[in-house]
């Protein structure tokens, strides 16, 4: 599993007091980011490979100002051409579980404009972050 920290930013809450619900796609985006330089790649835009295909967000409980949140990652698919990463958002202070996430990721070739089957190399690397759910 990878994780990622993250503390909840003032401008990231909204007039009741919590985190509003979009900044929570910012966080998962930072996780995929840090998941992704675990696995080597660089944030290269000239060297990228990936597109975001899908994702979703399940609102557990509420999240709130200056909560540090532990986004825990993990691989859940591995296909020909696309993958899923799960993400478990935990309040690091009490442990409670704040959302959870979903995003479907395709090995895009830019140049050709198509999708590519996953290289050897990094399906191996999502190997080491799969959980079965």
């Amino acid at each position: 599993m990878h994780e990622t920290e993250v503390t909840a930013r003032f401008c990231e809450t909204d007039a009741l007091g919590h985190i509003n619900n979009t900044s929570y796609f910012i966080y998962l985006e930072q996780a995929r980011i840090t998941f992704f330089q675990s696995l080597g790649y660089k944030m290269d835009a000239d060297d990228w490979n990936f597109i975001l295909a899908s994702i979703k967000c399940d609102f557990i409980n509420q999240g709130y100002f200056n909560q540090i949140l532990q986004i825990k990652s993990f691989v859940s698919r591995i296909g020909t051409k696309s993958f899923e990463i799960n993400h478990d958002v935990v309040c690091s202070q009490t442990g409670e579980l704040i959302a959870k996430g979903n995003a479907v990721m395709v090995f895009f070739d830019f140049a050709e404009q198509k999708s590519k089957e996953i290289p050897e190399l990094l399906r191996e690397g999502l190997k080491n972050y799969f959980v079965q759910n």
